[in-house]
């Protein structure tokens, strides 16, 4: 456990000052900074337990890691998202039973945790104010992850790795499937005979491992263009009061498909919705819209589909002297990954094995 704790401790305090002094530092750096530095002193309050006390205080990381996920993903995917000191308050449950526990030095001992005594309203307040934690601050960070990537689809043909947020997403994802194990090994613990200190070893060894993520990828993150970012006020339920008449619909769907099909814009990998909707005089909106219920795809599955059709005709022709990842390119492809994806998605198979089906 001791090796665990002060490794912890030196790899959160070393990567919160990696983010702090990294160049062109933003906001979304700063706050994970601070709650790596949070902690590397999360680490370093239970490694002085066990030297001072022989053993752990009741302490929960889930106050300070939930809504430290929550704040830094609302500034990477929430335009013109400011930080200001009344957001701090969601750290001060964290805060709040930290000190307290040190104040009337309670341990963490499962087998005493409902016993009645006189803290026994402290560890009920203790646990009620994780499981409020857990089941507002996790949704909501998903939620903000999922809308980011699903409005990302709506606006860009060729999406970054750096854009997409999946790592935020697999850790958040990851988290949660910490937590419930965690609830189940506590409920177990409680009633079988299970040494208290495994469940400490697997928090923080959990807790460690999620600290490598976040400073491997947070150091990576870069800052996410604000035209990419969803609007707070839009609607949750899309579409439900469309101005759009049937034939109004239709006829942006006309124009969409005679312009792709005329002017093969499919080809520039820079194209987004904004370049689509000057080059057709049509809101964005409107176009969303018409993509997502007339055509039924979004803008990255529709742009990706002409791309992969287009893809196709190259790798049977007999005249082509490309090799399968310059065509992705030679398509409008960015990446070979997005071009290697979206290709099996769509036909079922690698473009290798589609070329080689017509030899």
């Amino acid at each position: 456990m001791n090796i665990i704790v002060w490794v912890g401790f030196s790899q959160s305090l070393f990567a919160a000052l990696l983010m702090f002094t990294k160049k062109e530092s933003s906001l979304s750096d700063k706050i994970l900074s601070g709650w790596l530095t949070l902690l590397a002193i999360e680490f370093l309050t239970c490694g002085l337990d066990y030297q001072i006390y022989e053993q752990p205080l009741l302490s929960s990381s889930f106050l300070l890691f939930n809504p430290a996920m929550f704040l830094y993903v609302s500034s990477l995917t929430r335009p013109n998202f400011r930080l200001k000191w009344v957001q701090l308050l969601h750290l001060l449950p964290f805060v709040i039973f930290e000190i307290a526990a040190y104040v009337i030095k309670e341990p963490l001992a499962l087998e005493n945790f409902f016993v009645v005594n006189s803290n026994y309203s402290f560890r009920i307040s203790f646990m009620v104010a994780n499981f409020i934690s857990w089941i507002i601050y996790n949704p909501l960070s998903l939620y903000f992850v999922h809308k980011h990537r699903m409005h990302l689809r709506d606006e860009r043909s060729n999406i970054e790795q750096n854009e997409n947020l999946g790592w935020i997403l697999s850790v958040t994802i990851f988290y949660v499937v910490y937590c419930i194990i965690a609830v189940i090994l506590a409920v177990v613990a409680y009633f079988v005979d299970f040494p208290p200190s495994s469940l400490h070893i697997y928090n923080y060894a959990v807790l460690l491992a999620i600290v490598y993520f976040l400073s491997f990828y947070g150091l990576r993150q870069q800052v996410l263009s604000q035209e990419i970012l969803v609007d707070e006020v839009s609607p949750v339920i899309p579409y439900r009061h469309s101005h759009l008449s049937d034939e109004d619909k239709e006829q942006i769907k006309k124009s969409i498909l005679r312009y792709f099909e005329k002017k093969e814009v499919y080809l520039n990998p820079d194209l987004n919705m904004d370049l689509l909707s000057k080059a057709l005089k049509i809101p964005k909106y409107q176009l969303t819209e018409v993509l997502n219920t007339t055509i039924g795809k979004n803008f990255f599955q529709f742009v990706n589909a002409y791309r992969v059709e287009e893809v196709k005709r190259m790798l049977v022709d007999p005249k082509n002297l490309y090799s399968i990842e310059a065509i992705g390119y030679e398509c409008g492809f960015s990446s070979k990954s997005s071009f290697y994806k979206e290709f099996k998605r769509i036909t079922g198979m690698t473009p290798a094995e589609y070329k080689k089906s017509f030899l």
